[in-house]
């Protein structure tokens, strides 16, 4: 219909466009009705789906009026053309959101307040008419919308994972007004460095669930990408995970992570086109700084990785590398969506079955773009995964030369490429067994990867075996700065206590990370063995009860029934132990042999272990429980061979 004549009421001169999906016609048309009443001048039509003079209609309506007001509804959330119209509305800071049935907005809307309409019954002098004439006016200014909560009950059942609060991921700012603001401490949530950012995952608009994968390894992408500039503090993917599916508002996640900026937005793909909603909105306040759209065609997706990435840093008065050089890139979209599904397999770590298919993946990226780096770095982890958890005897050496050749690899196509060093170390100490060798890429990983928290664990680790304390409290600090809800980095943080001898201090971490996550394996019998050294052998052998890996249970349980007398329970765990693991233990029986005092089976059983290639060695140099071993020249002649000493 045609644009109605300016009202002389309310608003004077303020046109609105009112955007909503063909099946809440009737309500837009009451609405219509009452905001013209309310002196708006209203452009809205009765088929929004129309044909190309049509859109070319509405993109002039979006440019030209003074506010955008959509209709969210079940089935407006659903709808390309709202959607689209929507970022218009928001890009152009003029959007003014409202909710007729009761609908949480989609993701990329929820930062901006919704009036609530799903109680209105067409009066147009009601306090929700009056509610958005007031937005109407407000449209456009710096303060337009307020922190937003949703106006939907959070007690809400039945929301779907694209209708919750901050479930997407990234974008950026630019401009010097934020750029002021920003250097003056106007934004950042309160006691949050103000170079600090979380990438919250990418919302899957699609709605098809098996491409989630494809938005969840974006949104990795693009943190590993800010990770890589020395002067962000990029918190890590575990700890943004954690918020996925979170109703909390912007304000409380960005506490809770201790950021000062969260970088929250979403995917949607049709046929070869992908749409990136991206947004960054301010911890402090909850205001969105920026926001945008980027329409690309798939083959153009790491143009939109690296776009993004830029404007970020730019925001953040940071200066980003490029992107290939660093990250271990594809241009080839094959080769990406076979890494991401890969990655989303190795993450599962759920079983043989899983790794097998993650390495598959793998195999199909590297051979669909044989210079990517990345690939060949995750086809190496995979590769020592399976040789660590399910390699056979006989089979394991062969499985370890193949991943150090792949991370080999991986740093000849990308020399700074940090995750590639970090693999390669990974694999020589745990693979080949020789912390000799592992150590200069270790060191490399640790210059190249100061702002990614899996590379600075694993490089603690190493350290605090290597028997470098300093450099291992130093680094699994950071990475806890970094990924500071990820259970994993506190599992770590208390093995690194253990090893430096401080048994007391290693038990909070690890009790953290069981409150995290309380299926955590290794985490129990962590505490037992800090117990265990601290002399409190009854509730070692609690927690040694609760630990769910075999290995680390029937071991620990057969020191401490000995410590504790029962000499008979002690014997038939060790024997239960060897049954039903065998030579795939032969660390864990040097353990419990070496603390019941039998010196000379200790030593045979590690003698065993090296010459099989038992990762468990990687401990030996530090491990408390081998101390009865340690003035043995059979042990120090061990400890050489494996490049300790």
């Amino acid at each position: 219909m045609p644009e109605n004549e300016k009202g002389s009421r309310g608003t004077p001169g303020k046109s609105v466009f009112l955007s909503y999906a063909r099946t809440d016609q009737a309500q837009a048309s009451k609405l219509a009705l009452a905001l013209e009443s309310a002196g708006l001048a209203v452009w809205w039509d009765g088929l929004i789906e129309g044909g190309a003079a049509f859109a070319k209609s509405i993109e002039n309506e979006l440019d030209h009026c003074d506010a955008v007001i959509v209709l969210w509804s079940k089935a407006s959330a659903e709808s390309d053309w709202v959607l689209d119209e929507a970022s218009q509305g928001r890009d152009l800071r003029k959007l003014v959101p409202v909710s007729i049935d009761g609908t949480l907005p989609p993701l990329g809307f929820r930062q901006y307040h919704a009036i609530d309409l799903a109680k209105w019954r067409g009066q147009a002098e009601s306090p929700e008419i009056q509610a958005i004439v007031r937005s109407v006016a407000a449209a456009g200014s710096v303060a337009q919308h307020p922190p937003a909560r949703p106006v939907i009950p959070p007690s809400r059942a039945g929301i779907s994972r694209r209708g919750v609060l901050m479930a997407g991921a990234g974008v950026a700012v630019a401009g010097a007004a934020g750029l002021i603001a920003w250097r003056s401490g106007i934004f950042g949530a309160a006691g949050a460095p103000p170079n600090s950012v979380a990438v919250l995952p990418f919302a899957n608009m699609g709605g098809d669930r098996s491409q989630d994968y494809f938005s969840d390894g974006l949104s990795e992408e693009l943190r590993a990408t800010l990770a890589r500039n020395f002067s962000l503090q990029v918190m890590a993917q575990a700890s943004s995970s954690k918020f996925r599916d979170s109703k909390e508002d912007a304000v409380s996640i960005a506490r809770a992570l201790g950021v000062a900026f969260l970088l929250v937005g979403s995917v949607r793909q049709s046929k070869n086109v992908v749409r990136v909603t991206a947004d960054l909105t301010d911890g402090a306040t909850g205001f969105s700084k920026w926001s945008q759209s980027f329409d690309r065609s798939l083959e153009d997706i790491f143009a939109v990785q690296s776009e993004i990435a830029a404007s970020v840093a730019s925001a953040l008065v940071a200066k980003i590398a490029p992107a290939k050089a660093q990250s271990g890139g594809t241009t080839s979209v094959e080769a990406f969506d076979a890494y991401l599904r890969g990655r989303a397999l190795y993450d599962l770590s759920a079983d043989e079955a899983s790794e097998r298919a993650a390495l598959a993946q793998f195999d199909l990226a590297v051979a669909a773009d044989p210079d990517y780096a990345a690939a060949h770095a995750a086809r190496a982890r995979s590769l020592t995964a399976i040789a660590n958890q399910y390699g056979k005897l006989g089979e394991t050496a062969a499985l370890y030369d193949e991943a150090v050749a792949a991370a080999e690899r991986a740093i000849e196509i990308a020399p700074d490429f940090a995750e590639a060093y970090s693999t390669l170390g990974f694999t020589l100490f745990q693979g080949r067994l020789d912390a000799r060798a592992a150590r200069a890429p270790f060191e490399r990983s640790r210059e190249l990867g100061a702002g990614e928290a899996t590379v600075l664990a694993r490089y603690a680790q190493y350290s605090a075996r290597t028997g470098r304390a300093r450099e291992a409290a130093e680094a699994i600090g950071r990475a806890l700065v970094l990924d500071k809800l990820n259970p994993l980095i506190h599992r770590a943080a208390g093995s690194i206590a253990y090893a430096a001898r401080e048994y007391r201090e290693s038990i909070p971490p690890l009790r953290k990370a069981l409150d995290m996550n309380p299926r955590l394996s290794q985490a129990h019998a962590g505490i037992a063995d800090a117990l265990l050294m601290l002399g409190r052998h009854q509730e070692a052998r609690t927690e040694y009860l609760a630990e769910p890996v075999d290995d680390f249970r029937l071991a620990g349980i057969a020191i401490v029934d000995r410590k504790l007398g029962n000499d008979t329970a002690a014997k038939a765990g060790l024997s239960k132990l060897v049954a039903d693991q065998g030579d795939r233990v032969l660390y864990q029986q040097a353990q419990v042999l070496a603390q019941w005092g039998e010196r000379d089976a200790a030593l045979e059983r590690l003698q065993h272990a090296r010459r099989i290639g038992d990762s468990g060695l990687i401990y030996a140099r530090n491990d408390p429980k081998l101390d009865p071993l340690r003035n043995d020249p059979r042990f120090k002649e061990l400890l050489t061979s494996l490049g300790f000493e």
